[in-house]
């Protein structure tokens, strides 16, 4: 009985397996073809940029600390808020000031009156104009000569870290487009304001720093954003334009298949190329606006299983196989 059961086992294991190894081979391989469209120069902006990473930071970033130790009796602004030269940001009381009304309190609400009036709090005032980026410090908590009451920032800007190999090419006041991490769509126009002399080592890579001002803060800017930062090498208008994959290359030219009118093979044309992006290539000479240029790309297909080995092997080990 025990045999039989084996047996009738192992003849279902055989028919999955044969079952198995159809479905595979009815899957012919697939080539890779060719997607072949036309297309028409156009006329736009060429631009050369040089890519880099950045991040928000304060151009001035200034710390006001109390002159004594004490405490701190009131906090007159909040973060984001825009403060003027002069303006009162804090009011502390010194250690001595502060166990005096402590005592007086313990007398009357007349005496601790009369000793605030005449032991006058001590203000914290704005050196600059600027925006209160920190101000965390609470009414009633002791601080030190070394804290900072409140942080003020003057200006945001990007910092930019540019590969040496790359510095040269950047200029004070050229122009660049930030865009932030956190809002991907909106593009931020800027120019650079300070390129730093001295080198930095980030990663076994040598950086220089660059500073960038926004021509227009915008609101939603944060200090410690992270950026792209695009710094525009060169910018050309109204430029005959094609897209990067109709060129192909030999021998340091340049070249475009060029549709015949009369139905024939198309031409292979040489081309002159200037500024390139990520997307299209400038023609200088070689094409016209009515010209019709051929180009071909790959056609991307999934990887099928391979008939001649075992449906059941993984398809990454039979192709090492096949190697």
């Amino acid at each position: 009985m025990r045999n039989k059961n084996k047996i009738i086992t192992g003849i279902i294991l055989i028919a999955a397996l044969a079952a198995l190894f159809f479905f595979f081979k009815s899957k012919a391989p697939a080539t890779n073809g060719e997607i072949i469209t036309e297309v028409t120069p156009t006329s736009g902006t060429v631009e050369s940029i040089i890519s880099s990473t950045g991040t928000v930071l304060p151009q001035n970033r200034l710390q006001v600390k109390p002159p004594v130790n004490g405490r701190i009796e009131e906090v007159l602004v909040k973060e984001g808020e825009r403060v003027v030269v002069g303006q009162k940001l804090a009011m502390m009381s010194s250690t001595e000031r502060a166990a005096l009304l402590d005592a007086a309190r313990g007398k009357g609400e007349e005496t601790f009156k009369y000793w605030q009036e005449v032991y006058k709090a001590i203000p914290l005032v704005s050196p600059i104009n600027a925006e209160v980026i920190v101000a965390k410090t609470q009414a009633g908590q002791t601080v030190t000569t070394s804290e900072a009451v409140v942080v003020l920032s003057d200006t945001l800007i990007v910092r930019a870290e540019v590969d040496e190999t790359d510095i040269g090419k950047i200029k004070l006041a050229q122009d660049a487009i930030i865009i932030l991490d956190a809002y991907p769509d909106d593009k931020i126009k800027a120019k650079v304001d300070h390129i730093y002399y001295e080198s930095q080592t980030v990663n076994n890579v040598t950086i220089y720093e660059v500073d960038l001002l926004p021509e227009a803060l915008p609101e939603f800017f944060r200090s410690g954003m992270n950026a792209t930062v695009n710094f525009i090498e060169e910018s050309k208008n109204n430029s005959l334009l094609i897209p990067l994959e109709a060129v192909t290359r030999e021998k340091g030219e340049a070249f475009v298949s060029l549709k015949q009118a009369n139905g024939s093979e198309p031409l292979k044309q040489k081309i002159t190329t200037g500024l390139s992006d990520d997307k299209n290539t400038e023609v200088l000479s070689g094409l016209s606006a009515n010209d019709t240029v051929i180009v071909k790309s790959k056609k991307y297909t999934l990887p099928v299983a391979d008939s001649t080995s075992s449906p059941l092997m993984p398809f990454r080990r039979r192709q090492q196989q096949k190697k």
